[in-house]
């Protein structure tokens, strides 16, 4: 076993050496450290296997050293006998390199000479080479500076441009190239604040400018309205198309035809048509607009003209505070919003995209709300109708001005119809003062003519037709007085001026005629109607302007029938047309009438009351004088005068009148018998106050007024007939026994009002035969009577309270 471990380490033994000898020095470690990791004390078998190896070798090598001494040593003899030769070799050469340096040192100063002479012409070459780069540099850099100077800055910016890209790149290792490009991007805020600075003046410009601007588009406006208008009536085709308008002077309709838009009048015809370009300078802004386009800034430009353009807009609704004083005041307001929308219109189709459509209309909705608060606002405060007119003339130029420039305005021919109900509001406030000053003026008498040419200038101004008062002769008079035709021309001017504001409305006959017809409703029946009414209650207006305003009033609704025709023929709307509006003349003036019936009533009760207030009855007279009393006779004459000033009158209206005073006056005077603070009355008193109703029977039945059946008038004084005819004739037990049968003599006497006369009467002789101081006797001779007044006093007591229970 021992043997054949020995032989299995000396075999590997063997194998580590011819590993060691035949492999690189760096790659021995693996191979020395496995003969570690074998069996112990292997490393000292190891190295005495290679000392024995070493010691081999050491003998091989000095086999071969002895081999080959012989060789060596006559290779170092023969080396020995060369070196003479190359001593002397090395001399020639020494000597032949000092002849040639010598013989060369001319041709290398000649060599150097031309090499120095070349490199200053390639130095020269190269310095024409890149100045030929570097000049184009220079002159873009001048021209940059030139266009500067001269303020052409977008040139100047696409000069910046070439430079950047195909100048400075070529010759960029240059300092002065360096400073340039660093120059640039300052030399481009300079252009963008010079620009800036443009565009403000611009905005500035035309904020100014927008007034003249709108003033000379709306005057086209105003021309072409004015040319259609004169075409459409002298055509005999259809309407013409309305123009739109443009900016440089001429309209183009949708037929293609291209019309002039300067139709005005002849004095204007030859004036130069000017336009927001020849107002305005839109270089700024097209200059800026270019620039920052050129620059990628496009979009801050855009916010910020956006932006700016609001402010001013803002500042162009912004009315002032007395702009509803004067005319002027509305129309420069107008020019000012007329004048920024066509700039902006200008600027949506001249640029593209500064501005946009939505942008616009945004800012005409905008607009427009704020139009239509102003103007609703200020057109309140105007109580002038020709101010409200020319308002109204102004709106519609200003809305077919910017419609034609695209731009909707329904909204404000919506709101034209609220300022027509102020115009006919302050036309109603007008015509009142005029229907006052009408009422205030006239004489309240029939209008009287002398001749021919006279009555037909009556009847030319007021449709009167009778043919009674045709056939009289001159002079003549005709029923109304002078307010009935000036109120007829008034009602007719009132139509003309509602016809002013229809115009150029864009409406059709039937809604003018509709407009026509409630504008002169509201005349009739708010404002004339009120006139009238006021015009009656006046305390200066007496009986006979009563009548005359009774027969005006009258001749009035008759022709209310003319002023329908007069709006038919104005409008050529059919008055049976379906939804024609029916004017209410009618009423208004049965209405007046009526009032004034009434007051007629009132003032004369009133009238009749003053005479009653004249009476003065000695109420203790013994005797009547025999005749009726004074102020009942005036009164009576007084009725009779008037009653015949009644005979212009409706039947009815006298005849009421008459009966309606003499009730009246038959209550005044039973009221004076029966006054509370008259305490007695004598018999001579009764036979007095039985004269005077006497009178007032006679005047009745004198048929003062036409027209009444019978006794229908004396009945209104029944009351106090059968009352005196009961005390005169003294016929108590006849009334006592008839009371309450309906064919009593004296059916209308109350027990009540009995009663109290009979008291009075009674402390009437009482009274009397105290003074006379023959009570005594009167007891003696009147004792059965004073005892039948005590018996009557007692029965009419018991029937008062009997009816009172």
């Amino acid at each position: 076993m021992a043997e054949n471990e020995t032989l299995e380490c000396i075999t590997e033994h063997e194998r580590i050496l011819q590993e060691i000898e035949s492999t690189d020095t760096a790659c021995v470690g693996p191979t020395l450290r496995s003969i570690y990791d074998d069996q112990p004390n292997a490393h000292k078998r190891f190295m005495e296997k290679l000392d024995a190896r070493i010691r081999n070798h050491d003998r091989e090598i000095e086999k071969m050293c002895n081999f080959h001494h012989q060789g060596f040593v006559d290779a170092i003899t023969e080396l020995l006998k060369v070196r003479a030769d190359a001593e002397k070799l090395m001399g020639q050469v020494t000597d032949t390199n000092r002849r040639l340096q010598e013989a060369g040192r001319e041709v290398t100063a000649q060599t150097e000479e031309v090499i120095r002479c070349r490199i200053q012409q390639m130095n020269m070459a190269t310095t024409v080479e890149k100045l030929q780069l570097c000049i184009p540099v220079l002159e873009m850099y001048s021209k940059l500076k030139e266009q500067l100077e001269s303020k052409r800055y977008y040139a100047a910016l696409k000069t910046m441009e070439q430079l950047e890209k195909f100048f400075i790149p070529r010759v960029s290792q240059y300092r002065f190239c360096q400073i340039m490009a660093e120059n640039l991007p300052r030399l481009r805020e300079e252009i963008k604040e010079i620009s800036m600075s443009d565009l403000k003046d611009f905005l500035e410009s035309i904020r100014k400018h927008s007034d003249k601007v709108g003033e000379t588009a709306m005057r086209q406006a105003q021309q072409h309205r004015t040319f259609n208008s004169a075409v459409a009536k002298q055509a005999s085709m259809g309407h013409y198309t309305k123009p739109l308008y443009s900016l440089n002077g001429r309209t183009q309709t949708h037929n293609g035809l291209m019309m002039d838009e300067d139709t005005g009048d002849e004095d204007e015809a030859d004036e130069e048509i000017l336009t927001a370009q020849d107002l305005v300078d839109f270089s700024p802004v097209y200059r800026c607009l270019h620039i920052y386009t050129v620059l990628g800034d496009r979009e801050t430009f855009e916010n910020y003209y956006r932006k700016q353009r609001k402010k001013q807009a803002r500042l162009v609704l912004q009315p002032q505070a007395n702009m509803h004083e004067t005319v002027e005041g509305y129309r420069r307001y107008f020019n000012q919003i007329v004048g920024f929308f066509v700039v902006e219109d200008h600027i949506l189709h001249a640029t593209q995209g500064l501005v946009t459509r939505a942008f616009t209309d945004e800012l005409w909705n905008m607009a427009l709300s704020k139009i239509i608060a102003v103007l609703r606002t200020h057109s309140s405060y105007c109580d002038d109708p020709d101010l409200v007119l020319e308002l109204k003339n102004l709106i519609v130029i200003f809305a077919d001005t910017l419609q034609g420039y695209g731009f909707p305005v329904n909204r404000l021919f919506d709101l034209l119809f609220e300022v027509r109900d102020q115009y006919n509001e302050t036309l109603l406030k007008k015509w009142a003062l005029v229907f006052r000053e009408i009422f205030e003026l006239d004489n309240y008498s029939p209008i009287p003519v002398d001749t021919e040419e006279e009555y037909k200038l009556v009847v030319s101004r007021f449709p009167f037709h009778d043919a009674e008062i045709e056939k009289q002769d001159f002079p003549k008079k005709l029923p109304m007085s002078q307010s009935v035709p000036q109120i007829y021309t008034q009602v007719k001017e009132l139509i003309y001026a509602s016809l002013k504001f229809s115009e150029s409305l864009h409406r059709s006959s039937t809604e003018i005629d509709d407009m026509l017809r409630k504008s002169t409703n509201l005349l009739l029946t708010r404002t004339l109607s009120s006139c009238l009414q006021n015009l009656i209650k006046k305390p200066h207006i007496g009986l006979t302007e009563l009548v005359q305003i009774i027969i005006n009033t009258t001749h009035l609704e008759q022709a209310c029938k003319y002023l329908e025709e007069f709006i038919t023929n104005i409008t050529n709307v059919s008055p049976e047309t379906v939804h024609t509006t029916r004017l209410y003349g009618l009423s208004t003036f049965k209405d007046a009438r009526h009032a004034a019936e009434g007051e007629i009533y009132t003032k004369l009760n009133q009238k009749i009351d003053e005479f009653i207030q004249l009476a003065d009855y000695e109420w203790g007279m013994a005797e009547s004088d025999g005749r009726a009393s004074g102020y009942l006779m005036d009164l009576i004459n007084f009725l009779r005068s008037t009653f015949q000033v009644f005979t212009h009158l409706p039947g009815k209206v006298a005849q009421t009148a008459c009966m309606s005073a003499c009730k009246h006056l038959s209550t005044s005077l039973m009221q004076m018998l029966l006054d509370t603070e008259l305490k007695q009355i004598s018999m001579g008193a009764i036979q007095q106050f039985n004269l005077d109703v006497i009178q007032c029977e006679l005047f009745a039945s004198s048929e003062p007024v036409p027209g009444f059946q019978g006794d229908t008038l004396q009945l209104a004084f029944i009351d106090l007939r059968q009352l005196l005819d009961l005390f005169m004739v003294w016929d108590w037990s006849t009334y006592l026994a008839d009371y309450g049968q309906p064919t009593s003599k004296y059916l209308r006497v109350n027990p009540a009002t009995a009663l109290a006369l009979l008291e009075k009467v009674y402390r009437g002789m009482k009274d009397t035969s105290k003074k006379n101081n023959i009570f005594s006797q009167f007891r003696k001779n009147d004792r059965d009577k004073q005892k039948l007044i005590e018996t009557v006093v007692k029965q009419l007591r018991s029937l008062v309270n009997g009816m009172s229970s």
